[in-house]
């Protein structure tokens, strides 16, 4: 029989952190909490190094590698605010805040002219 932590220690998480400067980061791993450490004594690097503390906020494991890239890519793209009714549970509201913003765009558009 297959020893389950061994199967998660190679499924893959996507996370999201907020930093001390209010920011959100997003990224995956293989071990959440190995990384988490990382971020938090700045040997991970890059954005979070400089905004520590970090907290995670919101974490999803994921059956392939392929899955977790895909939903890393999409979050990392997605406004504040889809962030936060992700971290917040709230997936219901990712289409209203998509059609709030596009609402706003067109707003935009038309007083440009």
């Amino acid at each position: 029989m297959l020893d389950l932590c061994l199967i998660r220690q190679t499924m893959p998480y996507v996370y999201i952190l907020k930093c001390a400067d209010d920011s959100y980061y997003v990224g995956r791993t293989v071990d959440i909490e190995r990384r988490l450490a990382q971020h938090q004594d700045g040997t991970f690097g890059g954005y979070t190094a400089a905004r520590r503390p970090v907290e995670l906020k919101w974490h999803q494991l994921f059956q392939t590698e392929d899955e977790a890239f895909k939903m890393e890519r999409r979050l990392k793209d997605w406004s504040r605010a889809k962030k936060e009714a992700v971290i917040a549970g709230e997936f219901e509201r990712l289409h209203e805040i998509a059609t709030e913003y596009r609402h706003r765009q067109d707003a935009r558009k038309k007083a440009k002219r």
